[in-house]
């Protein structure tokens, strides 16, 4: 039976405060959570300063003994500044749940910092930020149905999750939907500028931009057709369409994009790699 009130009782402390943090700290708030039931730990002042204006949540320099009552521990630090972090709040956190936003450090590198296996790895995006976050995960054994019960609620704050059941596959989560919306952002980038090239203001070309991707997301997400199918149907042979599809295929443009998705995988692995234990 699922305990649906199971987070309204939770202590939960964030190791780093920047955006993800700040995405699942106001989450958090709008689901009931009390700014009392929060704690940061955050080296920098502004930041600092940032969250407890913001939120009410109490923001510490350094961990301490304060997060010793937290039920869930979420870090949300950079990789190469993880194991460090995990030296000093560790001897702390013993008995909580952990759940780590931190790209590319595997759950192995974080188990033998913490000396705990109650860890469950995960890869969010940005979109976070507005609600429509997406968020795969990984459970360690020591992680209990409760526990990813829990997590669920919590990521549920930002927007969607999936569980993948191999670590491994973060790595290519995270070059597809972690790195994902830079992407997008990306060619938003080039459809804008080709539309002020064309004599549209950019104000203009980036509305038309911006709300093409949103509505064709939209009736990607609520079709039962794959893409190839949903893109045959607006490609009609010889129409403008057409003229557009069939230079980018020459260009092979398709290709050089898959490519660089497996680039953004061997940059996580070498991450995992490069700050692991």
């Amino acid at each position: 039976m699922t305990d649906s009130n199971a987070l309204q009782r939770q202590t939960i402390a964030f190791i780093g405060g920047g955006n993800m943090a700040s995405a699942i700290i106001g989450g958090l708030l709008r689901q009931g959570l009390a700014p009392a039931q929060i704690e940061v730990v955050e080296p920098f002042a502004d930041a600092r300063t940032r969250l407890q204006s913001q939120f009410g949540v109490a923001a510490h320099e350094q961990a301490g003994p304060q997060l010793a009552r937290a039920e869930l521990v979420v870090w949300a630090v950079k990789p190469q500044t993880f194991r460090q972090a995990a030296l000093q709040a560790g001897g702390h956190t013993k008995g909580a749940l952990h759940l780590s936003v931190a790209a590319g450090i595997r759950s192995d590198s974080i188990a033998a910092w913490l000396g705990v296996d109650r860890i469950v790895r995960s890869m969010p995006n940005t979109p976070a930020l507005v609600g429509k976050g997406m968020t795969a995960l990984f459970a360690r054994p020591g992680v209990t149905a409760g526990d990813r019960e829990l997590v669920e609620q919590v990521v549920a704050t930002t927007g969607e999750s999936l569980w993948v059941q191999e670590e491994s596959q973060l790595d290519a989560v995270t070059a597809l939907s972690g790195s994902g919306p830079a992407y997008v952002f990306f060619f938003l980038e080039a459809m804008t500028r080709a539309g002020v090239e064309m004599g549209l203001s950019a104000q203009q070309a980036h509305k038309l931009a911006v709300g093409t991707f949103v509505g064709a997301s939209e009736l990607a997400r609520a079709s039962e057709d794959p893409p190839q199918v949903l893109r045959q149907r607006v490609t009609s042979k010889g129409g403008t369409t057409y003229a557009a599809i069939t230079s980018m295929e020459q260009d092979g443009l398709q290709a050089q994009f898959v490519k660089a998705l497996h680039a953004a995988r061997a940059r996580a692995r070498e991450l995992g790699d490069e700050f692991g234990a």
